[in-house]
């Protein structure tokens, strides 16, 4: 592959983040079905009780414990998810269909917890703002902290990722 592209710019990357956005909240949807389960399972098996509350969701509501578990299971899934893609391909779905890479600035691949990391960084795809001031550098807030970048893959080298990891 190329070591020179261009940097991403804010609209590719706010195109991707809408994208992968919608892939994460199908994550959360599934993750939350099967935390209601695993709670629905401790009360069958009475290690909770429902108490006053009319259902489980309720429960999760009104438990401080169980309210902020689901929180920190909800944001582990989606460090997940930006952590394992970018430290395979350095591509998420979002991504690919926008030919966009992220990598270290040597043009490497950022391992698991750099990504994640990158993830956090990112404040919910806040940080991409920065792109906007960086004009020169086109680096976001999270490329900073991270130490990466985003390029914008030819054609050619994006399809050779894809089919790389079939």
């Amino acid at each position: 592959m190329s070591a020179d592209y261009a940097r991403t710019g804010f609209a590719r990357r706010i195109a991707s983040l809408i994208y992968d956005g919608l892939v994460v909240i199908a994550f959360a949807m599934l993750t939350t079905v099967v935390y209601l389960l695993v709670v629905q399972g401790a009360i069958s098996l009475g290690w909770l009780s429902l108490g006053e509350a009319e259902d489980v969701a309720a429960l999760i509501q009104q438990n401080t414990l169980l309210y902020v578990l689901r929180d920190v299971l909800l944001v582990l899934v989606s460090l997940s998810f930006f952590g394992y893609f970018w430290s395979k391909s350095g591509q998420t779905i979002g991504m690919r269909a926008w030919r966009m890479q992220v990598r270290r600035l040597d043009g490497s691949l950022p391992g698991f917890w750099q990504s994640a990391w990158r993830s956090l960084c990112a404040l919910l795809g806040l940080g991409n703002i920065l792109v906007l001031v960086d004009i020169k550098n086109k680096r976001a807030l999270q490329d900073y902290l991270s130490g990466c970048e985003v390029v914008t893959l030819s054609k050619e080298d994006n399809k050779r990722i894809y089919q790389a990891l079939d």
